[in-house]
């Protein structure tokens, strides 16, 4: 049984697990012959509760969702322009001159497999910890370790699925079409070349559906308190990421049958965006953003002010105590979908002159403005704790399943979507009109409202066979800014990284977009 009262116990700083020294060309070769050595590393409880402490450590990297995971996707999309005189971060990507050397994508993908490497290591040797471990509560804990161990690895192949591989149709066509390299242990050397489509998203399915075996909550000693706002895995969670893999595999009664487990809990609330939270002169839905706290967030990646990763807001301010400088700047066309009752509008964005000559006045995404508390204690600018995983979106999900399933119940659709926008609109009441004619652009302008920034786009555009028209706004770079991008355009994929294709005994096959 899911024991939170053990969970909170941990300890909560950031350490890297040190058996584990990344070094190699691949990011699915192993480690340094001088590390030490595997069966001496994980022997207790308290070491594989090390190992878990280092995982949990591994998701703050900057390649992942406090930068690159996180960003990429949507600004490679029609979310955002890059502004004349800006810095070319991430500029190959918004223009999208895409190639296998990106050091961007390198990072990304390097970075998950490296992750998964960690838990490969230590689900390795949970057997053994297992079988020389007596005491009741410690067994337990273990438990506890090995469920969050296999959803962390789940979550990191669900995003190199939805990066590197096409977008699932069905069962049958994705047993054809090409997935990821999957490796299950940590020594394995005969795993290079990727399953199928198919096989991939079972392997992520099978480690949530034990993950949740292991996380399972004991209600009677947890809370609501206890639950949300967590930087830890726990069975709702899983829950959530089985959701969002169930709405991408179009297995939309699963979809609602996941994402319900999690609305129906009882442990998250959606949070207001026009009730004050306490005295602090802010809503519920906007403290979330600047404090990284909430009723709603499933799971954070969590940061102290000596342990964090990257600034997710630097690239929307690039602030120096003086000007603003921003290198992208929101969408006209995305800025207007928020009507005047919508409050996420004024949580997300405000207008600033920018110190650039040409002093273009825009709303700029303060979103990820940063921590309160980092920047007024520690000037620490622009960094938020990510949020992988909140309340909202599973409503999303589960309105789209219910639109797109094979006998459609578009009124529930529209109750879930009335849900979301009564806790974000300054007034609202009932559902949302969806039928068979609107639902996908409703659902479409719904998830860019709420998700706006989360990484999500690409790959909604993908999965639903759309492309996308930039064209030029106020001061925003000529190369890149008229850009039409044809459905089922190849870059919807990203290529395998070159380093990848070329190292020493690689079979792995690469994408369209590699050529």
């Amino acid at each position: 049984t899911y024991n939170y009262k053990t969970m909170k116990n941990k300890i909560k700083i950031y350490l890297l697990l040190i058996a584990l020294g990344i070094g190699s060309v691949s990011c699915l070769d192993k480690y340094p012959d001088d590390a030490i050595q595997a069966g001496q590393a994980i022997k207790t409880v308290d070491d594989a509760n090390q190992a878990i402490i280092g995982i949990y450590a591994a998701f703050k990297d900057a390649s992942l969702y406090s930068g690159r995971l996180t960003l990429l996707p949507d600004l490679q999309t029609d979310l955002v322009y890059a502004v004349t005189g800006y810095s070319n971060q991430y500029g190959d990507l918004w223009r999208w001159n895409i190639l296998a050397t990106n050091e961007d994508i390198e990072a990304v993908y390097g970075a998950l497999y490296s992750v998964i490497n960690r838990c490969n290591f230590l689900l390795d040797y949970i057997p053994g910890v297992q079988q020389s471990t007596t005491d009741d509560d410690a067994l337990d804990k273990l438990d506890m370790i090995h469920g969050e161990a296999l959803f962390a690895r789940a979550l990191c192949y669900s995003e190199l699925i939805k990066l590197f591989c096409k977008s699932y149709e069905s069962d049958a066509e994705a047993e054809n079409e090409l997935g990821v390299v999957l490796t299950s242990h940590y020594d394995s050397v005969d795993n290079t070349r990727r399953a199928s489509l198919k096989d991939s998203y079972q392997f992520v399915l099978d480690d949530l559906e034990l993950a949740a075996e292991y996380l399972k909550i004991d209600e009677n000693s947890v809370t609501k308190d206890d639950l949300y706002s967590t930087p830890y895995i726990n069975e709702y969670t899983v829950y959530a990421l089985r959701a969002r893999v169930a709405l991408y595999m179009k297995h939309y009664t699963e979809a609602i049958k996941y994402s319900t487990k999690v609305i129906d809990s009882g442990y998250y609330v959606l949070s207001s965006a026009s009730i004050q939270y306490g005295s602090t002169g802010q809503s519920f839905y906007q403290y979330m953003w600047t404090n990284d706290a909430s009723t709603e967030i499933i799971w954070k990646v969590g940061f102290t002010p000596t342990s964090y990763g990257g600034a997710l807001g630097t690239i929307f301010f690039n602030y120096d105590y003086s000007t603003v400088r921003p290198d992208y700047v929101p969408a006209k066309w995305a800025l207007d979908l928020y009507d005047p009752y919508d409050l996420r509008y004024s949580i997300f964005f405000q207008s600033y002159l920018t110190g650039y000559p040409h002093a273009l006045q825009w709303p700029l995404l303060q979103k990820y403005w940063g921590n309160t508390a980092f920047m007024e204690s520690y000037n620490i600018r622009h960094v938020s704790m990510p949020k992988p995983f909140r309340l909202s979106e599973q409503y999303l999900i589960r309105a789209e399943a219910y639109c797109f399933k094979d006998t459609p119940d578009y009124g529930s659709a529209g109750k879930d979507l009335g849900t979301l926008r009564a806790a974000r609109y300054s007034s609202y009441s009932g559902g949302v009109s969806v039928s068979d004619r609107n639902a996908l652009e409703v659902i479409e302008e719904e998830r860019v409202k709420e998700l706006y920034m989360e990484g999500f786009r690409l790959h909604d555009l993908k999965r639903w066979h759309k492309g996308f028209e930039r064209k030029p706004q106020s001061e925003s770079l000529g190369n890149g800014s008229s850009l039409k991008v044809e459905k089922d355009d190849p870059l919807f994929v990203w290529p395998i990284p070159q380093n990848e294709l070329d190292a020493p005994g690689s079979d792995i096959q690469p994408n369209e977009s590699n050529k």
